[in-house]
């Protein structure tokens, strides 16, 4: 359906496949730096030190197979944890957009661009490339105008740019050339002959996205999943995320100890109504 957009350039595969290596290295590097400089790994490590002291049950292997089972299920492979249904969706045509553009580059260099090789030979892997790019546009793209929560619940304008949209904005305009490239770069001011304008800002779009890493929510993706499962280990232990506890709030012994909950919870607290749920997610 689709062609391999990398054969008809000009460019040794060399030169495509450092290139992808050097983004690779960029992406790991500025992620252990991330790491270092937040105290991430360090945080989880002295979270789950306090954890496992203020544990009340002992949780077994199952359990944490389980747990961890249950976030990839969910926290990732489903992106459960957002309320919103349209944020939901949009976010799952991002991220697998995403993923299935990467993988599909990747393939398409290291495996169908060398010497002789055809701009068909590459099958399925040129149809995913494209498919991968318009899955990630159009769910940026929706999160983008539509869905952002400092435009829809702010008031912001969708041009309004701060430094949490590096990765978005550079995702979107790494697609939108990426596909102008493919379909009809050739025709689009051509620099050399086999190189157009479309290409050159595909690349330095690329480029961005993958070289600010420190600076944009590109790390945070690797921190989600993790942060969900010690969550939910929390919950099995009864550890409560190191918070104190101060038992059932219907209890007449706590309603003892604390006079005032009736006053501001009500006689029935687990009942006390739907509270942050009784607006539908509109953002998250």
């Amino acid at each position: 359906m689709f062609n391999n957009p990398f054969v008809s350039l000009g460019l040794s595969e060399t030169i495509m496949q450092g290139y992808v290596i050097l983004m690779f290295i960029l992406v790991v590097g500025a992620t252990i730096i991330d790491v270092i400089h937040k105290k991430s790994a360090q945080y989880f490590f002295e979270t789950s030190q306090k954890q496992q002291k203020n544990a009340r049950r002992t949780i077994s292997s199952g359990d944490k197979t389980s747990a961890a089972i249950g976030v990839v299920l969910n926290e990732v492979l489903t992106s459960a944890e957002f309320e919103n249904p349209m944020r939901r969706l949009s976010h799952l045509f991002t991220m697998y957009g995403f993923i299935i553009f990467v993988v599909s580059t990747v393939v398409l260099i290291f495996g169908f661009s060398g010497e002789g090789m055809k701009a068909g030979d590459a099958g399925i892997w040129s149809t995913l490339w494209h498919l991968g790019a318009l899955s990630l546009a159009f769910g940026g793209y929706w999160f983008w105008f539509a869905i952002r929560v400092d435009v829809s619940a702010e008031g912001k304008k969708w041009y309004q740019l701060a430094k949490a949209d590096i990765f978005i904005v550079s995702a979107l305009m790494m697609v939108t050339w990426g596909l102008l490239w493919s379909l009809i770069g050739n025709g689009f001011i051509m620099l050399t002959e086999t190189i157009s304008l479309c290409f050159v800002i595909f690349v330095l779009s690329s480029t961005v996205l993958f070289s600010t890493v420190l600076w944009s929510k590109f790390a945070h993706m690797f921190f989600k999943p993790a942060a969900a499962y010690q969550k939910r280990i929390t919950k099995l232990d009864g550890s409560q995320e190191n918070l104190p506890d101060v038992g059932e709030m219907n209890d007449p012994a706590i309603h003892a100890k604390f006079p005032d909950i009736k006053e501001y919870m009500g006689a029935n607290p687990p009942n006390m109504g739907l509270g942050i749920k009784s607006e539908p997610p509109r953002h998250y």
